[in-house]
C-alpha cells in the first residue's frame, strides 16, 4: 500500500498507539509536533491522509483542517473526545471527511482509513484532472491554471481571486463571512487589512463581468458575501 498517514494529535500516548497500529498494516505513520505550523508540516510531509484531533495547542483542529483544505483535498478524519452533534457538524463543514469519537477501537480507525483511501485513490476515486476543475452550471474554475471559463470565453485570475471564487463556489447560494474568506485567502489574517478582501472581491466581479456575468458575487451587509448563480440559462447581461 505505502500510503502516508499524518497524525495530528498532542497526546503522545494516543499518537504512538495509532502510529504503531497502522504501521503493522503497511502504512507510513507521520507525526506533527509543532502545532503552530500544521500547514507547513503538511506541505513538508505530503501525506495521503490525515488523522486530526480537535483539541490542539495554539489552534484547534477545525482551523488546521481549513488550512489544509487551502492546499489539498486529501482525506481528513477527525478523531476527538468531543462527541456532541455540533462538533461533528463543524468537523464536516470545516473540510473533514469523517469523524471518529474517542475512545475508539483501532479496528474501526483502520476500516475508516481504508475506506477513505479507497474513495480518494482507489476504485471509487475521481480522476485527478476532475479534482482540479470546479464546474457550476457551465462556469468552470481550473485551479491548476487559475482560470474561469464560460461559453467559450476565459479569464485569468490571480491566486487570491482563485481562492476567493473557490471558497464562495463551494457554498454557492449561502453566505460566507468575511472572516471565513480572509482565512481562506491569507495564512495569517492578523496582519491583513480588511480592505484587502474588498479589493479582491471587486477584482473578481470585474473578471466575471468580462465573461458577461454580472451580479454573481453579492454583498450581504453585516454578514459577508454570497455567490449567486446569475449566469444560469445564459448570459446575464
Amino acid at each position: 500500500m505505502g500510503y502516508r498517514v499524518m497524525i495530528i494529535e498532542d497526546d503522545d500516548k494516543i499518537a504512538d498507539i495509532l502510529s504503531d497500529y497502522i504501521r503493522r498494516y503497511g502504512y507510513e505513520a507521520l507525526r506533527a509536533f509543532d502545532f503552530s505550523k500544521i500547514k507547513e508540516q503538511f506541505i513538508e510531509q505530503q501525506p495521503d491522509l490525515v488523522l486530526l484531533d480537535i483539541n490542539l495547542p495554539r489552534f484547534d483542529g477545525f482551523y488546521s483542517c481549513r488550512q489544509i483544505r487551502l492546499i489539498s483535498n486529501v482525506p481528513v478524519l477527525f478523531i476527538s473526545a468531543r462527541t456532541g452533534e455540533m462538533d461533528q457538524v463543524m468537523a464536516i463543514e470545516n473540510g473533514g471527511d469523517d469523524y471518529i469519537a474517542k475512545p475508539f477501537h483501532l479496528e474501526v480507525v483502520l476500516a475508516k482509513i481504508k475506506s477513505a483511501l479507497r474513495r480518494a485513490y482507489g476504485e471509487y476515486s475521481i480522476p485527478a484532472e476532475s479534482r482540479d476543475l470546479l464546474e457550476l452550471q457551465g462556469l468552470t474554475l481550473d485551479r491548476t491554471r487559475n482560470t474561469l471559463s464560460w461559453q467559450g470565453y476565459q479569464v485569468e485570475l490571480t491566486h487570491k481571486e482563485c481562492l476567493l471564487y473557490d471558497t464562495l463556489a463551494r457554498k454557492i447560494g449561502n453566505i460566507v463571512s468575511r472572516e471565513q474568506l480572509l482565512e481562506a485567502i491569507w495564512d495569517d489574517i492578523h496582519f491583513v487589512d480588511d480592505n484587502s478582501l474588498t479589493v479582491n472581491v471587486t477584482r473578481l466581479r470585474k473578471k466575471l463581468e468580462q465573461l458577461g456575468i454580472e451580479k454573481a458575487v453579492q454583498t450581504v451587509r453585516g454578514s459577508g458575501y454570497r455567490l449567486n448563480p446569475s449566469w444560469k440559462g445564459g448570459l446575464s447581461k
